[in-house]
């Protein structure tokens, strides 16, 4: 999983308090530890919106060419400068050659699903 995420773009899936869907790619997501994923918030649009009015993420990361992948679900935590979690999003946008972000977003996993083809798709883990 830490492969693919590293590999592969991850795509991103809130909801506003309204049931409005909201997806979009998240280059910068990645393992922050075994039960959590991070990302650097550049933008603070409508996901940043959507967690902040209590929204859970779903994430789904694919690799087309092994027809392999997973869905992560999540609730999402903000943090700002002096935390551990926004250190780690400078240091990781220093080293891609990315403007320093607004928030660095924890993920805490809740549960992961196969998006393996055949027989196993949807499963839980």
């Amino acid at each position: 999983m830490k492969a693919m995420l590293a590999k592969q773009l991850p795509i991103q899936a809130t909801v506003s308090k309204d049931g409005v869907p909201d997806i979009g790619p998240k280059r910068s997501l990645r393992a922050y530890d075994d039960q959590t994923l991070i990302y650097n918030e550049n933008t603070g649009g409508q996901t940043l919106q959507n967690i902040r009015d209590g929204s859970k993420m779903a994430i789904a990361i694919i690799d087309r060419e092994a027809l392999d992948g997973y869905r992560f679900i999540g609730k999402p935590e903000v943090f700002g400068e002096g935390s551990p979690a926004y250190a780690n999003a400078l240091v990781f946008a220093e080293k891609n050659g990315m403007k320093p972000p607004k928030f660095a977003v924890l993920i805490h996993i809740e549960s992961i699903y196969s998006l393996r083809s055949g027989a196993d798709a949807g499963k839980k883990l």
